[in-house]
């Protein structure tokens, strides 16, 4: 079956689904899970089970098989992707809705509030916080006292839009996957990035 369904676009494919091949969606299904693990991995910093991502984002791909319009949508990767991790944070939402806990999303906010220096520039608060994402947590784990402060400074700052862009930037998404993700116009995300840089600066002066 993969064989025969390998040799076709996923647009195709999603043409002969339309037409009844049914067994199309389990092949597309099987085909992207590793795209759903990739995108849970990167986004269970933000919180919850990785597990329940995995099912949230496999959920988010379904949808997109549902849903995708070729001559609304660009390419099906490219909608699947969107798909995938809106389907994703919006459980990861929820599930801070439903219990407090700490925002280990901000792990390499917490080591300090000086601003850091790169190749001799001195570098925003904000980037200096992205460009920590790629270290390993266990290094950049701080008491809990300090995490309870920063938490208290972001919710007190940030808007929930702004909340919302700084969690998925400082999981290494651009600001216009960002915007795709919040369903959001790209200057709009781009000025709450600005924003979120020019009040948390402030904030640790």
């Amino acid at each position: 079956m993969n064989d025969l369904y390998n040799q076709y676009s996923d647009e195709e494919l999603i043409v002969r689904l339309r037409d009844g091949e049914e067994q199309i969606t389990d092949f597309i299904m099987e085909k992207y899970k590793n795209l759903v693990r990739s995108k849970a991995k990167t986004m269970y910093l933000l919180g919850a089970d990785s597990e329940d991502l995995i099912q949230e984002g496999m959920i988010g791909l379904f949808k997109a098989i549902r849903d995708y319009d070729s001559g609304r949508d660009a390419s099906f990767f490219t909608f699947a992707d969107l798909c995938v991790s809106r389907q994703i944070y919006t459980a990861i939402q929820a599930s801070r809705r439903q219990k407090h806990t700490p925002l280990n999303t901000y792990i390499s906010l917490y080591g300090s509030t000086e601003r850091g220096e790169v190749n001799g520039e001195e570098t925003e608060l904000i980037d200096a916080i992205a460009s920590g994402t790629d270290r390993n947590p266990e290094d950049l784990l701080i008491d809990k006292e300090n995490v309870e402060d920063i938490e208290k400074i972001i919710e007190k700052e940030l808007s929930s839009f702004e909340k919302q862009v700084l969690d998925l930037y400082l999981i290494g998404m651009k600001y216009t996957e960002i915007a795709r993700v919040l369903g959001k116009d790209d200057k709009s995300t781009d000025n709450a990035l600005q924003r979120i840089k020019i009040k948390l600066k402030k904030a640790f002066q």
